[in-house]
């Protein structure tokens, strides 16, 4: 069975109409959940308590798409 992965992260972000954030060293990292539905439902949470700060985002990453699981892996991913 293939697991999906979903990283849900946020911060503050410089201007709110753009994704680039004031700080990536003070990054919200909520954590990694193993479905999008719990992904969604903390996303969800996060967004809702920092609704009063219009420069905060929240964002769901899809862990699972950055791997191909039929390619071979890379010589780092072989150490250990």
């Amino acid at each position: 069975m293939t697991q999906r992965l979903h990283l849900v992260f946020g911060g503050e972000l410089v201007d709110p109409s753009n994704n680039v954030f004031k700080d990536v060293d003070d990054l919200h990292i909520v954590g990694i959940f193993p479905d999008y539905q719990s992904a969604y439902d903390a996303w969800k949470s996060e967004a809702q308590r920092t609704v009063d700060n219009a420069h905060m985002r929240y964002y769901i990453a899809h862990l699972h798409r950055l791997r191909d699981e039929e390619a071979a892996a890379s010589s780092t991913e072989e150490l250990g």
